[in-house]
């Protein structure tokens, strides 16, 4: 990377792990530290790695100009000004966290996005020679998020011909990718864009089942965002069959071992803040089941799909 995207000796640079979920309190700290470093406010906020990072960078931008912590922003259209101009330079393809209009923070009630028309990147730099290197199963576990957005948002009630579009693109590029033998670069190129066009799809439509669960299972294991989506998506062939037997092609193709019995220590206290986490994610649920979604599923068939992975 060094070289590709130049600093200028004034930039304040922050080094920031991806090994965890990004969280509201890191956001918050963030916050003060960059105001201490100057009484003048930020020209931009620029962002460079994975959806972690991106994710930080855009709430980053919005909370240096909306007073309070991140943690009361997290839900849907909630955010007041304007952020700061924000750049995304991704180096994983998958989230697709560079164009959409959320950031996914745990917080200390939940893990739930700041969702507003002032989350997404005012600009974004596009390199796939920046996702040069990626270990094989974090390069199949990031895409496999732009998959599942993909079979969630093409088979949701949220659809729109705009978004499905975008959605038919991405699932037809990750299919090349994950199901051929394309040479790396690319394949690297085509993840990219498959990311991208992703993330048009669900900023435009919504998520569904498996990111609702997903982000239980990631609130109480603290399970990295698309290893999470892999895990439950696996158990949801009743909502989304198709999905479910192509993405099992993939995984063989790329042979990737998912991890086993992942919530076999668990309490109870555990599985049933997954579940009541999971079941809070109401628009996530009513793209996928419609508006009588809570007629459709329940807390204990929630619960059940926990105790498989």
């Amino acid at each position: 990377m060094h070289g590709r995207v130049p600093a200028l000796p004034s930039d304040l640079l922050i080094l920031i792990s991806a090994d965890e979920e990004p969280k509201t309190q890191q956001v918050d700290t963030l916050v003060a530290r960059i105001s201490a470093h100057s009484s003048d406010k930020p020209v931009a906020i620029v962002g460079i790695g994975g959806g972690t990072l991106l994710d930080l960078a855009k709430a980053v931008a919005i909370m240096i100009n909306n007073k309070g912590s991140a943690a009361d922003f997290q839900g849907w259209d909630l955010v007041r000004h304007k952020a700061v101009y924000h750049i995304g330079i991704p180096t994983l393809s998958g989230t697709g966290a560079e164009v959409s209009r959320t950031t996914v923070l745990l917080g200390p009630e939940r893990k739930l996005g700041i969702n507003s028309d002032h989350t997404p990147f005012d600009q974004v730099v596009l390199d796939p020679d920046l996702a040069i290197g990626v270990p094989k199963d974090q390069w199949f576990y990031t895409g496999m998020d732009c998959y599942i957005h993909c079979v969630e948002s093409l088979n949701g009630g949220y659809i729109n011909t705009f978004s499905k579009s975008y959605g038919e693109m991405a699932l037809k590029l990750c299919e090349e990718v994950f199901l051929t033998d394309l040479d790396p670069e690319e394949s690297r190129e085509k993840l990219m864009m498959a990311s991208w066009h992703g993330g048009m799809s669900i900023a435009y439509s919504q998520v569904g089942v498996a990111h609702a669960l997903s982000y239980g299972l990631s609130y109480v294991m603290g399970t990295p965002h698309g290893l999470g989506n892999c895990l439950v998506f696996r158990h949801l062939e009743d909502f989304y069959p198709e999905g479910v037997r192509i993405f099992e092609q993939m995984r063989k193709k790329q042979g990737i071992a998912l991890p086993q019995n992942v919530t076999r220590s668990c309490s109870e206290s555990d599985f049933n803040t997954m579940t009541e986490v999971a079941y809070s994610m109401e628009p996530l649920w009513e793209n996928a089941l419609g508006e009588d979604w809570q007629s459709k599923i329940s807390l204990d068939q929630i619960r059940e799909i926990f105790t498989k992975i």
